[in-house]
């Protein structure tokens, strides 16, 4: 901005309004005021500084400030503050890293990512002031964040021209102007291109449609595109917008084709070094190792001496033990204060004495000892450990229980009081407790009360807990000791004194062992570092149940007669400057704070005049070592200087559970130096190398020391991965503590121990368990928060609550990162915030982070004082039950260590593939069904060539035997037809055609029945009169709009001359609402076969050749494309022969199906079979088992049916809805034994998982084991396999999935990794031959080698029946000839990929048996990273992430992979599901996902076989028609 002519002078602003605005901050922080009220308080405050900063005319100081809605903090130069007099160096403000962030993200470009999209109903409704960016100056409000108060760090008050035309927009809601010429028309406007979907806010969205912009895959995004209206549904469409046709030849709808081009955008930038492009072998897909950078830095030091503390001081009379020290101040000084209790207003509730404290713990330890029995025994021995629960408002009575234990010589265990039956880590804690074998908790009557409680009153039990008992310490419980008793106290030497607990990062809670020489060496060490004097009064407000509150609130205090102030979290909640008003008060010559109390009370000093800090001697900070304390001391000092404090005294510390204090900074007067500062560059820290960072001022750490080692200790640093060998001192390493003060044991973990505490070697650093590694540099969770909270627009995160951890996938650390977000923040702020936090942490980390997610206010896991519970949060988010409300996943940018894409090797020759085969041993993948010449006299096939003969022939010599029985609902019969009736039905329709229709012989007629006898009848009156019937799905008078185009489109491909069909569906097909979808006046002649007259044909048609044209079978193929084939009066007769000949099907048997009548072997089994083979037919029309989902099962068990059809569709209903109700239908006696095949038919590689749940699942009703098969048809040849009743079982094989994607099959054991079970699909019919040929030489293959399944038959259809013009391109699906081998045999190509392998099991002929295993059709399959991808394995995997993912249905768009989720529960739960299947594609086949979409259940296009519809579902989504409730475009 200073490079537009702005003069910018850094200007100071008075102390007075400082202040006044840090309160403001603070108001609008804790909610007390509104955005808005903040904004015109704070203008008013600066309205008279403003011209100086700005240069502005001072008549526009009235005007509110509204920045550009994508703010990018210009790097100008900042306001600076009046520096106190001792100021240092100015590159080492503690503010350098806010600054770096700051101009980190200046310097980036912003990109435009796409905004993910999310249903209304989840959208909170935003008003019109949270739509208005707000101001960014202020601080963070809460825990560890990094801005100094009231600090201008903002970019300078945009200039008045930039206002308007935001403002304007919000009013009339104009998208149109263009984000690049709105930039640079207003000087000091927004910078260009600001994210995409930011500009048009929410509301504007439902004011104005914005005409669409439409950008397929193949447009590059231009600059001055308009801004996309932000993803909302309920947009009305404009239609100005040009509309581009997708591959598919559908419209594509703007918003989501423009989104994924934007992901595409931000993806064909490549942030990391391109993976090398080599080759590997095809079948091992090796991850990418991530190699050590050659450049990286390399520590360069010497190797480090270990530091020595000074000696503990020998000639002050140390009390012999701490009990010793009790008991000497409680008899000699029994008035002295020990310990003053605040409660939550700050009023002093209770100052207990040195003489209380000694003849209370007396009186417990007594009663502890003696007055406890079970079973006459006494209920504790001496070194028994018990749990101490005491709410952190109640330090006396905590402090009473600990003393008490240790005179009963009792193990204290301080833990936290569990407020509900499932706390954050409260299992944990539970394990603890019983590898300790407690069984007594101490706690006080108002805390017992409180707890929760079982029906019985008693305390109830945690999760994970064992059974405890409760005692309750307040005085009128204990028993006074009698005068001649006293404690054995033992309390020297190596015994255990007390346990403290400490959770890891994984979130296992482990107890650390402090014995009894430990802790008075603590005690003294601490003593003598901080100079404690008898009387001294000190303010402590940590938890004084751990840590540096302990071991300085609880132990040393006592140790020298201190007296302490213990502020309890609660206090500090209300009021942040409650411990300065206390050290002021109680005049305090030390406090012990975290950085975060400076940081609130910095918020909160609201015009506090009087405070005065002039009494501390020494302000002892417990997490100085964490990289943000320093900027909190600093900003502490600027401005508590003036009252009183002095620069020497804070006094930053370092601790773990395991070495205690590890080191301490002291004031000058007791011989410390003076303090430093290092800034240090985070690139080396990452590499574990130290180097003082000298150019690069972005990426750089600023840390403080904290201090000397401890008297009487010794400190070395050794490295952390390996032996621990001493570092270099230019290395980081873990730092180990020799003392007689240290922690002496994990409690009953030898292992750990042994690695730990042995050698007395203990660790702590910057925090070990935040460390990350990633790649292979290390990376700090505290860094990483830093720097996010320094992004901050607008105090965007609530309270600073940010949890940082990392989560393993695909063999690497991904970094995570969680916060919570303020509770007005809108879509926008929250994504635009998500991004900026992305920029900066890959600027000044060099890091990806691999998700961001952003969640509710005060919904992460809370620790006990108010910080994040980072192990439960990691937890959550592994399970999905983090529940956020926004997702930004980035993985394209972190995973770098995929598997190289595999590059097509240069195709073999044929002749080397023959010989190859022969040479490796493999035969020529062929194999065929029974010979047809061998198994029946060719008389009789010939006298069933044409299948109106046959119906003739049954009329006349049968004619009273049933063919069909068509159920309902109810399982009632509703219709038969026997041979007669079914001849004389046909003849009518017959007629009709001729005299009505007046049809000529070779029309087609399209009958749209439902499911039943009319539907066969019309097919054979077609027959008849030589026309060729087409039967069409009729449409579904609920959902016209969807099924009636169909409806029509089969029509007018077919060219049908006449429509067939029921009166109902005739005015159906006439009426008004029809009229809306498709054009009513084109159908052809529309006959009802409701009462036709009873009139006979004079002559039944019979064809000049077998190779007329029977009939036409039309579907729709799972990628959508309709397609018709033809079927001569010669394939038709085969097809009924083969089925015949494998099922045995004679007049004498009865079959079930239950299927849809309309195509592929479903209507080859209702139409034709019967007819030819003459078994009676029971027809369950599919659509009856919504209303009756027992129908099928019941009819199969009524009917005795040996053989019975389905559909997979049919088995899931019967599974998910009779699962419970096997018992009930036994009782209704539905018997299944009769069973001997029950055959799904599919055009699909076998489900088999479905199929063996409905196996064992029906079981129980007598279904036989090996009863259920599967069917295998396609377009080219609608039975290609089918199971029959004869033959060898099916065989189930397990493949290598990873192979598979390189078109290979490698046979594996079941339960290997990656193995897939495959089942083959049932028997290859009698007549027909497979061969298994190469996708692109057409060559044949050999055994176990995966190929296009050929199939040449006398069955097969002789070809599409296409738009004219077409038939060139599809010649070679049903001529195809082998390119070398056997060249004259003519194939139909299925386009399904499959093996052929030889069996040990024989056939009926007694050869070895060939069995054809399916693994997928070929135009579903998805190329990604040069390797082939079933979508149903990926699917597999998705379903298997979650338990609220109902189903999933995968598609590529321009080489993204999208993963659609129906999402079977709570939508708020939805965005759960965004990592998790992220996460699952990513492990298990080594993919990124591009975009997820979550929807509802039922979303899914499903076709009548339960095939899903993936291109359907493809152009919906490309459409916008999904109504999704989420989606995520991951970066």
């Amino acid at each position: 901005m200073a490079d537009r002519g702005c003069p910018l002078q850094p200007m100071p602003l008075p102390a007075e309004v400082r202040e006044s605005l840090a309160e403001l901050e603070l108001e609008l922080s804790e909610g007390d005021i509104t955005q808005k009220g903040y904004e015109k308080k704070k203008a008013k405050l600066l309205a008279r500084y403003i011209p100086l900063i700005q240069g502005v005319d001072a008549s526009l100081q009235a005007e509110p400030r509204i920045p550009g809605p994508s703010q990018t903090m210009a790097a100008a130069p900042k306001q600076q503050k009046p520096r106190p007099t001792n100021s240092r160096d100015e590159r080492f403000r503690s503010d350098v890293h806010t600054e770096a962030v700051q101009a980190a993200l200046a310097k980036y470009k912003e990109r435009k990512m796409p905004l993910p999209s999310k249903r209304r109903s989840i959208l909170v409704h935003s008003s019109v002031e949270t739509c208005t960016p707000p101001d960014t100056s202020s601080a963070s409000e809460d825990e560890g964040s990094l801005r100094r108060p009231g600090r201008l760090t903002s970019t300078p008050l945009q200039s008045h021209s930039s206002v308007e035309p935001w403002l304007d927009r919000v009013i009339q809601g104009s998208s149109t102007s263009s984000s690049a010429s709105s930039t640079s028309s207003h000087p000091g406007g927004r910078p260009a291109a600001a994210l995409a979907g930011l500009v048009a806010h929410a509301h504007i969205a439902d004011l104005h449609s914005a005409p669409p912009d439409v950008t397929t895959g193949l447009v590059e995004y231009s600059p001055c595109e308009r801004p996309q209206p932000a993803s909302v549904r309920g947009v009305p469409r404009g239609c100005s917008g040009r509309l581009l046709d997708t591959s598919g030849g559908v419209p594509v709808n703007s918003r989501v084709s423009s989104k994924i081009q934007q992901l595409l955008n931000t993806l064909k930038r490549p942030k990391r070094p391109p993976l090398k492009e080599f080759f590997v072998d095809d079948m091992e897909e090796l991850l990418e190792v991530q190699q050590p950078d050659p450049n990286q830095p390399k520590p360069e030091g010497s190797q480090m001496v270990v530091l020595k503390g000074e000696p503990l001081s020998l000639g002050t009379p140390w009390p012999p033990s701490l009990l010793a020290a009790l008991q000497r101040w409680g008899t000699m000084q029994p008035k002295a204060p020990c310990l003053t209790a605040l409660d939550t207003t700050g009023k002093a509730v209770y100052t207990l004495t040195y003489g209380k404290l000694w003849s209370r713990s007396l009186k417990l330890a007594y009663t502890l000892l003696n007055k406890l029995t079970s079973k006459n025994e006494p209920l504790l021995k001496p070194g028994d450990r018990v749990a101490l629960v005491f709410p952190n408002s109640d330090p006396v009575m905590f402090m009473v229980a600990f003393y008490g234990c240790l005179l009963a010589e009792l193990v204290p265990v301080p833990i936290e009081v569990p407020l509900t039956k499932k706390d954050a880590g409260s299992q944990q804690i539970g394990f603890l407790l019983g590898s300790c074998g407690v069984t007594l908790a101490l706690t006080t009557d108002a805390c017992q009360k409180g707890l929760p409680k079982a029906q019985t009153g008693e305390v109830a039990t945690f999760k994970g807990w064992p059974p405890l008992n409760w005692l309750v310490i307040d005085g009128k419980h204990l028993t006074k000791p009698p005068k001649d008793w006293h404690p054995l106290a033992q309390d020297e030497g190596a015994g255990t004194a007390y346990i403290e607990y400490k959770t890891s990062k994984e979130g296992s809670t482990v107890g650390v062992t402090v014995s009894h020489a430990s802790l008075l060496a603590q005690c003294r060490a601490l003593t003598q570092a901080c100079g404690y004097l008898e009387a001294e009064t000190l303010t402590n407000v940590l938890d004084f149940k751990r840590d540096a509150g302990l071991w300085h609130g609880v132990l040393t205090s006592v140790m020298n007669k201190m007296h302490v102030i213990s502020i309890p979290y609660a206090l500090m909640k209300v009021n942040p400057l409650s411990w300065i008003q206390k050290v002021c008060l109680y005049k305090a010559q030390t406090a012990l704070v975290k950085s975060r109390d400076m940081h609130w009370s910095l918020l909160a000093q609201r015009g506090q005049r009087d405070v005065s800090l002039s009494s501390l001697r020494m302000l002892i900070v417990a997490d100085g070592a964490n990289p943000w304390s320093i900027s909190s001391c600093d900003a502490f000092l600027n401005v508590f200087q003036s009252r009183g404090l002095r620069p020497e005294v804070i006094c930053p510390c370092a601790s773990s559970p395991e070495a205690l204090t590890v080191a301490i900074r002291r004031p000058p007067d007791l011989g410390g130096p003076p303090p430093r500062k290092a800034v240090l560059s985070m690139n080396g820290l990452s590499y574990g190398v130290i180097r003082v960072d000298t150019e690069e001022k972005l990426s750089v750490l600023t840390v403080q020391d904290v201090g000397q080692v401890m008297p009487g200790a010794s400190i070395c640093v050794v490295k952390m991965d390996g032996a621990p060998y001493l570092c270099k001192t230019d290395e980081v390493g873990e730092i180990c503590v020799d003392s007689n003060a240290t922690g002496t044991a994990y409690y009953g973990l030898l292992g750990i121990t042994k690695n730990v505490f042995e050698d007395n070697l203990v660790f702590i650093v910057g925090k070990l368990d935040g460390l990350m590694v990633v790649g292979v540099r290390r990376h700090n969770a505290d860094d990483i928060v830093a720097t996010a909270l320094a992004v901050e627009p607008m105090k965007f995160v609530y309270r600073g609550r940010i949890a940082v951890f990392s989560v393993r996938v695909l063999h690497d650390d991904r970094i995570v990162l969680v916060a919570e977000q303020r509770p007005d923040a809108s879509e926008e702020d929250s994504f635009q915030w998500m991004s900026r936090v992305l920029q900066a942490i890959d600027s000044i980390h060099q890091v990806g982070v691999y998700c961001l997610a952003l969640v509710p206010a005060n919904t992460l896991p809370k620790a006990p004082l108010g910080g994040v519970h980072v192990s439960e949060a990691k937890q959550r988010f592994l399970e999905g039950m983090l529940h956020p409300c926004n997702v930004l996943m980035c993985p394209h940018t972190c995973v770098t260590n995929l598997p190289k894409p595999r590059q097509k090797q240069p195709e073999v020759g044929p002749a080397s593939m023959i010989v190859g085969n022969l040479v490796a041993g493999k035969r020529i993948a062929q194999a065929s069904g029974r010979e047809l010449a061998h198994l029946e006299d060719s008389d009789q096939a010939r006298k069933f060539l044409f299948l109106p003969d046959v119906l003739q022939w049954r009329a006349h010599t049968t004619p009273d035997h049933p063919l069909f029985l068509l159920l309902n609902a109810k399982g009632t019969v509703t219709s038969t037809a026997t041979c007669v009736q079914l001849h004389r039905k046909a003849e009518r329709v017959a007629a009709a055609l001729t005299e009505k229709a007046r049809l000529s012989i070779g029309d087609h007629v399209a009958l749209v029945y439902p499911p039943g006898v009319d539907l066969i009848a019309a097919f054979y009156g077609c027959l008849y009169c030589g026309c060729v019937p087409v039967t069409v799905r009729p449409p579904h008078p609920q959902n016209l709009a969807t099924t009636l185009p169909t409806v029509k489109m089969i029509v007018e491909v077919s060219k049908s001359a006449c429509v067939l069909t029921t009166q109902a569906i005739m005015r159906l097909l006439k009426s008004k609402e029809a009229a809306a979808t498709v054009d009513v006046r084109t159908w052809p002649t529309i006959l009802d076969t409701d009462d036709i007259p009873k009139k006979k044909v004079t002559n039944v048609f019979r064809p000049p050749s077998p190779d007329v044209l029977a009939y036409l079978d039309f579907s729709v193929s799972t990628t959508g494309i309709l397609a018709g084939v033809k079927m001569s009066h010669a394939a038709t007769s085969a097809l009924c022969r083969s089925i015949k000949l494998q099922c045995e099907l004679y007049p004498s048997r009865q079959i079930a199906i239950c299927l849809d009548p309309y195509c592929g072997l479903g209507f080859a089994l209702w139409c034709l079979c019967s007819v030819y083979s003459g078994h009676q037919s029971v027809l369950v029309p599919p659509l009856e088992l919504e209303s009756n989902v027992s129908l099928w099962l019941s009819a199969v068990s009524q009917y005795k049916a040996r053989v019975t059809f389905c559909s997979y569709s049919v088995m899931e209903m019967c599974t998910k809805g009779l699962g419970a109700q096997t018992g009930v239908l036994r009782m209704k006696g539905v018997n299944l034994s009769c069973v001997r095949t029950c055959m799904v038919v599919a055009e699909e590689r076998p489900r088999i998982a479905l199929t063996q749940s409905f196996s064992k699942l029906f079981k129980d009703l007598g279904l036989p084991a090996r009863a259920v098969s599967t069917t295998f048809g396609c377009r080219v040849n609608v039975a290609i396999c089918l199971q029959g009743t004869a033959g060898p079982d099916p065989t189930t094989v397990y493949v290598d999935m990873r192979a598979l994607r390189h078109d290979r099959v490698r046979l594996v054991e079941r339960g290997s990794p990656h193995s897939l079970p495959l089942t083959e699909s049932g028997k290859i019919l009698p007549g027909v031959k497979v061969i298994i040929a190469h996708t692109e030489t057409k060559g044949p293959l050999g055994d176990s080698h995966l190929g296009e399944i050929w199939v040449s038959s006398p069955h097969n259809a002789t070809g599409y029946y296409t738009v004219h013009g077409e038939e060139a391109l599809h010649a070679d699906h049903f001529s195809a000839r082998l390119s070398f081998g056997d060249t004259q045999t003519i194939w139909a190509r299925t386009g399904y990929l499959g093996f052929l392998r030889r069996t040990e099991l024989t056939d009926a002929s007694g050869e070895r048996h060939d069995a054809l295993y399916v693994v997928g059709s070929l135009d579903e399959t998805l190329e990604l990273r040069g390797m082939r991808y079933h979508p149903i394995d990926i699917e597999t995997s998705v379903i298997r992430a979650h338990r609220s993912i109902a189903e999933c249905a995968v598609f590529t768009w321009t080489n993204l992979l999208v993963v659609v989720v129906e999402l079977d529960g709570l939508e708020q739960d939805a965005l759960d599901l965004v990592a998790l299947v992220t996460n699952v594609v990513l492990e298990e086949h080594h993919l990124v996902v591009g975009v997820v979409v979550i929807v509802d259940p039922g979303v899914i296009p499903i076709n009548s076989r339960g095939e899903k519809q993936r291109m359907h579902l493809r152009d919906g989504f490309l459409a916008d028609q999904l109504d999704p409730i989420y989606v995520a475009y991951n970066m």
